[in-house]
């Protein structure tokens, strides 16, 4: 078994997530793969799970056009080499000739169901790898049911139905801070002691609906003089409002609005689980890890009911519409419930996020690994 980690991003956000995780899980369940990976990437993924075998791709694979080409030419070499009998793909795209022998995990289908988020060269890449998955990958992988349905609808059935695979939060990062870590954080970014937060992390992309989210939170600035306030966490991604929004805000402590930039993993929990509501108003998730890390971490979790966010939240989290109006007054009511109601979303809300493993995520994909 040969897992291509060669996508980890340099924030090593988004996909990375996934592939740390399930990497940890399989070494969880005494299951050994080889790793191929950008050379900056190994040692941490040694760290993380040393159990495996690794190889360095190319330096020049930190290029995404030429890992793209590599991912044709020298991935299928590399699997002949190990003798691996199996290549997980785990963002998309996979090298064509090694097609019978490929697992690739599809994480989304906004590509195809809100195509205005994404620029016209995504939308024709990522829909064209989708189908082509589809039709010629030995097996495909998805985070959710929801996912699942959304690419079963645009793409057809494919000829080997496609595994759900829950994603995991590792217990070790994301549970609930310490008086001190809260307290470490609050020093860190200059926050007074008596300030509270609403959070949000994620990526600024269109389906998150950021501008919705500073908007209700500005009407409720306004309303009542003292909302708590918001702390934008992630990374400035293509939501230009937004991102325009959160530029003029910056960092200033003492701000109604800000905008953190990049946290360390080892900042989030206290970041999230630290706040008074982490509201996550986002319309369209393949898993919705942000929601999840979120309630591992002892959060009140504000956020939809849109694809798969109801599969990971279940009845522990509170759902509204993602327009400002409904956000405002969602946020209204959840920093006016009495201390017993919150306590009693935040224990199920942590009870339940405790069912999502990476052990549990890795067994699901060792279904199709063969």
């Amino acid at each position: 078994m040969l897992v291509d980690a060669t996508s980890i991003p340099p924030n090593r956000g988004g996909v990375a997530r996934y592939i740390s995780g399930l990497l940890t899980g399989l070494a969880e369940l005494d299951v050994r793969v080889q790793v191929v990976g950008k050379a900056a990437d190994l040692d941490w993924l040694r760290g993380l799970a040393p159990v495996h075998g690794y190889h360095a791709a190319p330096a020049w694979t930190s290029s995404r056009p030429l890992r793209l080409l590599w991912e044709q030419t020298g991935l299928p070499a590399l699997v002949g080499r190990v003798g691996a009998t199996t290549l997980h793909s785990p963002h998309y795209t996979f090298p064509v000739t090694r097609a019978s022998r490929t697992v690739v995990t599809l994480h989304d289908a906004t590509f195809f169901s809100d195509p205005a988020a994404h620029s016209r060269l995504k939308v024709l890449f990522f829909r064209t790898w989708t189908r082509l998955a589809r039709r010629r990958a030995r097996a495909t992988v998805a985070p959710s049911a929801a996912t699942v349905r959304e690419l079963d609808r645009f793409t057809g059935r494919p000829r080997r139905p496609t595994v759900v695979a829950h994603l995991g939060v590792d217990a070790t990062q994301f549970h609930e801070p310490t008086a001190d870590e809260v307290s470490a954080f609050r020093r860190a970014h200059d926050i007074a002691p008596d300030t509270e937060w609403i959070a949000f992390l994620g990526t600024i992309e269109p389906r998150k609906r950021v501008p919705e989210l500073i908007a209700a939170h500005r009407a409720l600035d306004t309303a009542s003089g003292a909302a708590p306030a918001l702390l934008v966490a992630g990374g400035l991604g293509w939501d230009d409002t937004a991102a325009a929004e959160l530029r003029t805000a910056g960092d200033v402590p003492g701000e109604p609005l800000r905008y953190l930039g990049y946290l360390p993993v080892d900042e989030l929990r206290a970041f999230l689980g630290g706040s008074r509501v982490v509201a996550y108003p986002s319309i369209a998730e393949g898993f919705g890890l942000p929601v999840l890390e979120a309630m591992a971490s002892g959060a009140d979790v504000l956020t939809t009911d849109r694809l798969a966010i109801p599969e990971v939240g279940g009845d522990a989290v509170t759902y509204t519409e993602p327009d400002a109006g409904p956000i405002r007054a969602a946020l209204e009511r959840l920093l006016a419930d009495a201390p017993g109601a919150r306590a009693d979303r935040v224990g199920r809300a942590r009870a339940r996020a405790a069912g999502f493993t990476w052990s549990a995520c890795a067994r699901a994909h060792l279904e199709v690994f063969g």
